[in-house]
C-alpha cells in the first residue's frame, strides 16, 4: 500500500513525469500554486468564484477554452454535477460544474486520482466552457456498455479487498492512503463481462494523505 501512496503523492504533490505532461496536472499545479501564494495562512484558499476567474484567464492564455458547439441532439443524460453527450461511436463528453467540490482544485485532484486507478475509463481534459453564464470543465471518456447490473454487495467486497472501508451508503474510505471515495452507486460503477468499470468517481483527499514523500 505504501508504494501506491508514494505514487499518488508524486502525482498530486510531486513531480511525476507521466502526469506532468498532461493538461490536468498543468491546471492542478496552476490552481495549487495560486492557492499557496494567495493565502494569508496555510488554511486559507481562494473562493471557488475566484478560482473560476483565474481559470478563465489561464485557459484563454493557454488555449484551453473548448470552442466546439455541443449539440443538444447528442445529449444522453445528466446528474447533479454533470451533463453527458455522445462524442463519437466510442466515447462521451461530460460537462462538469464541479458542484460536488468546494474548490476546483479538489475537482482536478479527483480527476488525477481517477486516472491513476482507472486507466480503462480515464478522463481526457478538453477545456473549459461557459454556457449561459455557468462555468464547466469538459472531459472526454470512453463509453462503457454494461452487460449486467452492478451488484453493490459484490462491489463492496471488491472495495474492502482493496483497502477501502465502507463508511455509509455508497461511500468508502482508505485510511492508509488518506482517500475518501464517494457515490459508488450502480450508475457510477458499471459491470461489463464480470468486471467493474468506474465511470463517475468522486475522490477527496484527507489530511492523512499529505505526508513525507
Amino acid at each position: 500500500m505504501k508504494h501506491i501512496k508514494d505514487e499518488l503523492q508524486n502525482i498530486i504533490i510531486g513531480n511525476g513525469q507521466e502526469s506532468d505532461t498532461s493538461q490536468l496536472k498543468k491546471i492542478y499545479n496552476f490552481l495549487r500554486g495560486n492557492a499557496k501564494t494567495g493565502s494569508r495562512s496555510e488554511e486559507q484558499k481562494y473562493l471557488k468564484s475566484e478560482e473560476e476567474s483565474l481559470l478563465i484567464n489561464f485557459a484563454q492564455k493557454e488555449g484551453l477554452i473548448f470552442l466546439a458547439d455541443i449539440s443538444e441532439d447528442l445529449y444522453i443524460s445528466e446528474g447533479a454535477e454533470q451533463r453527458v453527450y455522445r462524442f463519437d461511436d466510442h466515447s462521451v463528453i461530460k460537462l462538469n460544474s464541479g458542484v460536488f467540490y468546494e474548490y476546483w482544485l479538489d475537482y482536478f485532484s479527483s480527476l488525477l486520482i481517477h486516472n491513476f486507478f482507472f486507466k480503462s475509463t480515464s478522463y481526457e481534459f478538453l477545456g473549459f466552457k461557459i454556457i449561459h453564464g455557468a462555468f464547466f470543465a469538459v472531459v472526454k471518456q470512453d463509453f462503457i456498455l454494461a452487460t449486467e447490473t452492478t451488484d453493490l454487495n459484490e462491489l463492496r467486497s471488491f472495495m474492502e479487498y482493496n483497502g477501502f472501508n465502507h463508511v455509509r451508503n455508497n461511500d468508502y474510505k482508505n485510511p492508509e492512503l488518506g482517500i475518501i471515495f464517494e457515490d459508488l452507486h450502480d450508475e457510477n460503477v458499471l459491470c461489463r463481462d464480470g468486471l467493474f468499470y468506474f465511470i463517475d468517481t468522486v475522490f477527496y483527499l484527507t489530511p492523512g494523505f499529505f505526508g513525507q514523500l
